[in-house]
């Protein structure tokens, strides 16, 4: 693993927990605030917003296994290793941002950047995708 796979790893490793105590304020408020068990819509987005986050961590920490060994130039190598980190950062915000209020009916125009975080996503995956499949059959790294 090349450093700079192994610094971004180390970085999500710590912000981990984060999505951790985002868990607790969420079954923190499912269980004491009324106000967050009113509104379905803020409900739902929230819990989109904090399992998107997690998945997308994790996903992000398997694919920096796979980022040193595909065959991609170097800009392309860091579209491979950071748009998915990235994505695990907007999509999340889009769906918090878009109903802050307590009262939201509807999502606000933040949640556009749920859209671009799936855009950032695809963009990421399909790179490293495409990456290792044209890398040149040969010995295996390990």
């Amino acid at each position: 693993m090349t450093h700079e796979s192994r610094r971004l790893a180390g970085i999500l490793l710590i912000v981990l927990p984060s999505v951790m105590w985002g868990g607790v304020m969420l079954l923190t408020m499912l269980v004491g605030e009324p106000a967050y068990m009113a509104n379905p819509l803020r409900q739902n987005l929230w819990r989109a917003g904090h399992a998107h986050a997690g998945v997308l961590l994790v996903l992000a920490l398997v694919l920096l296994r796979y980022v040193d060994e595909a065959h991609l130039s170097g800009p392309m190598k860091v579209v491979a290793r950071t748009f998915v980190p990235l994505a695990a950062i907007l999509m999340p915000l889009g769906f918090f941002l878009s109903v802050v209020s307590p009262d939201a009916t509807a999502p606000n125009g933040l949640i556009a950047l749920t859209y671009l975080g799936a855009a950032v996503l695809a963009t990421g995956v399909v790179t490293l995708g495409v990456g290792l499949v044209r890398r040149a059959p040969g010995p295996e790294v390990g």
